[in-house]
């Protein structure tokens, strides 16, 4: 088999992730794809994901595979966990990507992957860029009060005295958080309380 297949998903190559379905709108079955990973040419991500196997994604190494996996779920929003660890708003390791999809949708299956699933996919979600990657994630506010809904309360108030803690280049939005808050049913009116006094 020839790279003579491959010159039809040139366009895909360069993406830093590509689907099966999206090779094969293109004329490639995904058992030339299959070919190509047993050669080395292409590496298989996850289920139907593939990438260039010498694709030297410009993005910091530790946030690569929550790239990669943020990517290959169409509508996941980094969520909970990762997204606290990339705010700075916890000392907790990451065991695990946490990805939020719709709770309406069947939740696919990724390695080392949390999937959550969430009925209010819109509020909150924000673009953030590792590198050459652009993904979703849930911004700060949405994060804490996500935190006081699905992890344990030590981790939720140590990521809100984070957040409340005067900082210069990304300062405390009480309005939006209080709104987030009563939009997703949350009091979280006493832990501000306690934290700020």
């Amino acid at each position: 088999m020839s790279l003579k297949s491959l010159n039809k998903i040139d366009k895909l190559l360069k993406k830093p992730l590509f689907s099966a379905a999206e090779a094969r709108k293109l004329g490639v079955h995904p058992s030339v794809l299959a070919y190509y990973c047993n050669k080395g040419v292409l590496e298989r991500v996850s289920r139907g994901f593939y990438r260039l196997a010498e694709n030297n994604l410009k993005t910091p190494f530790e946030w690569q595979d929550v790239a990669l996996v943020t990517s290959s779920i169409p509508s996941g929003v980094i969520c909970l966990t990762t997204a606290l660890i990339y705010y700075e708003l916890t000392d907790e390791f990451a065991r695990e990507i946490w990805i939020a999809v719709p709770r309406e949708s069947r939740p696919p299956k990724r390695p080392n992957t949390r999937i959550v699933r969430f009925s209010n996919m819109s509020l909150g979600v924000t673009k953030v860029s590792f590198g050459e990657v652009s993904v979703k994630m849930f911004n700060r506010e949405r994060t804490i009060i996500d935190s006081f809904r699905y992890l344990s309360k030590e981790i939720a108030i140590k990521a809100l005295k984070g957040y409340l803690k005067n900082n210069k280049e990304r300062k405390p939005d009480l309005k939006k958080l209080s709104k987030y808050a009563k939009t997703l049913r949350v009091d979280i009116s006493p832990y501000i309380e306690t934290v700020l006094t």
